[in-house]
């Protein structure tokens, strides 16, 4: 496995290419913007888009999945179907924070807890992960001992949950029900700022004291 994290949008969301070693495939997890640093790096390391995945509906990280998949005639795969609300409204997003966006869409998949996203031979399985949104999912590789979530954990912080239909207690329950018991070992990328692991968030990050 590997990947490369473009930062996209005015709020330097990770829009993260990762791809299987083995086959060349590659997918683009939360294309919210920056559509051109994205082909850059899908060119440079000479893979092959095969998917789109999404965590969650916000416009900073679904804002373009239209334009990619339609482009590369490729499915979006996620999120869970909770943020359908999210993803039809796309376009009042727009207006209030400013960010552009290819259009409204439908997920040519809903994920839910317990499926699992193949890219090339990586096996990435599905997480929902609600308090952010009520259709966060999260993505681990438990081969890779990697995950990617969103807007569920950062370093150092948690998700915001004052969005409509967000709930702290579903996000923090999220945080320690889902992701922490994966083990201190496994490396994440947030959906914005710098990687961590578990196990350094759970003794460092003062929300989860």
């Amino acid at each position: 496995m590997r990947y490369v994290i473009n930062k996209v949008t005015a709020f330097r969301q990770n829009a993260t290419l990762i791809w299987c070693e083995q086959t060349g495939q590659a997918a683009v997890v939360d294309p919210g913007g920056g559509l051109d640093r994205i082909q850059d790096s899908i060119v440079r390391e000479g893979v092959t888009l095969c998917k789109i995945i999404l965590t969650h509906g916000h416009i900073d990280h679904a804002g373009f999945a239209r334009e990619l998949a339609e482009s590369h005639q490729v499915p979006i795969e996620g999120p869970h179907r909770a943020d359908a609300f999210l993803l039809e409204n796309l376009a009042k997003h727009a207006e209030q924070t400013g960010l552009p966006h290819s259009g409204v869409f439908v997920p040519d998949r809903w994920l839910q807890e317990g499926d699992v996203v193949y890219v090339g031979e990586l096996r990435l399985e599905v997480l929902h992960c609600p308090g952010h949104t009520p259709g966060h999912v999260a993505f681990y590789l438990p081969e890779h001992r990697f995950a990617l979530v969103g807007d569920v954990l950062f370093r150092r912080a948690i998700g915001r949950s004052d969005f409509a239909r967000s709930n702290p207690e579903h996000l923090l329950q999220s945080i320690r029900e889902k992701l922490l018991p994966l083990g201190d070992d496994i490396t994440f990328i947030p959906g914005h700022g710098a990687m961590s692991t578990f196990g350094e968030e759970r003794v460092g990050n003062p929300h989860l004291r």
